[in-house]
């Protein structure tokens, strides 16, 4: 397989096998294997291009989870003229790092 196109948690992600995807914060401890069934396309070594309609019957995307770690904080600043009002939060968004150990067609 040379790359694959996949739905997790509502978002679109390109895959390769031996590569590095991070997504939402995933509920599993490090080191289990994660199975994605939603593979919306393929392609094959020889260059043949699978599409699904929506998805592809029997095809998935195994992956083992590496770690969980959390993102860049993000400050959020509302402000309104003249009023005196001035509010400031942060968020860190909480990430699961995979690693695609194979993508497999049914």
């Amino acid at each position: 397989m040379k790359y694959a196109i996949i739905e997790a948690q509502g978002h679109q992600y390109k895959v390769e096998p031996g590569g590095v995807l991070e997504v939402n914060w995933l509920k599993v401890e490090p080191g289990t294997v994660v199975e994605f069934d939603q593979v919306l396309l393929a392609v094959d070594d020889d260059g043949t291009v699978h599409v699904g309609t929506p998805t592809l019957k029997g095809a998935k995307v195994k992956a083992t989870v590496r770690e969980h770690f959390r993102g860049p904080k993000i400050l959020v600043f509302k402000y309104k003229p003249r009023k005196r009002y001035r509010r400031r939060r942060g968020h860190r968004q909480n990430y699961t790092r995979l690693v695609v150990e194979a993508i497999e067609l049914g």
